[in-house]
């Protein structure tokens, strides 16, 4: 957690969305940065992957931000956003096993996600996917054209 006092931390809002075609298959990922008027659209893919580009967006979202700030993340994924805010501290503490002593998932992302988390003052928030907030339609289309672009990119190899 950020030591500066939150009055002079900068309020940032990440919009952060995934997207995987199969899964396994091509994914993209997409976030826009806001911070007051600036924006910042994001946005990569990876050949086969799962659930992975939900996390990815959101480490993506944080590792732009050059300075700890005040940061809103909005996610439309649970598995983000409950992961961060209710289950990794019982995974860091029950040794990265969940609660039935198997591994936890995609380790390498959540270690990386915490780490970039505790630079900044976040509020994660769950938004429903495909409920008419703007920005996160906009990156839903964003990740989703990045991962046929994977897609594309894997059937042209």
């Amino acid at each position: 957690m950020s030591t500066v006092p939150a009055r002079d931390l900068s309020e940032v809002e990440i919009v952060a969305d995934g997207s995987c075609l199969g899964n396994p298959g091509p994914g993209g990922w997409a976030c826009i940065l806001r911070c007051g008027e600036r924006e910042r659209v994001l946005q990569g893919n990876a050949p086969d992957t799962t659930n992975r580009m939900e996390l990815v967006a959101a480490i993506e979202g944080l590792r732009a931000l050059k300075r700890a700030c005040q940061v809103t993340v909005l996610t439309d994924s649970e598995y983000v956003r409950r992961g961060i805010t209710e289950f990794l501290p019982r995974w860091k503490t029950n040794g990265w096993q969940s609660a039935a002593g198997k591994a936890i998932s995609n380790r390498d992302l959540w270690e990386e996600l915490d780490e970039l988390a505790g630079c900044h003052q976040v509020i994660w928030v769950h938004v429903r996917g495909h409920s008419g907030h703007p920005d996160h339609e906009r990156c839903d289309v964003l990740a989703n054209s990045a991962a046929r672009t994977a897609g594309r990119k894997t059937a042209a190899a």
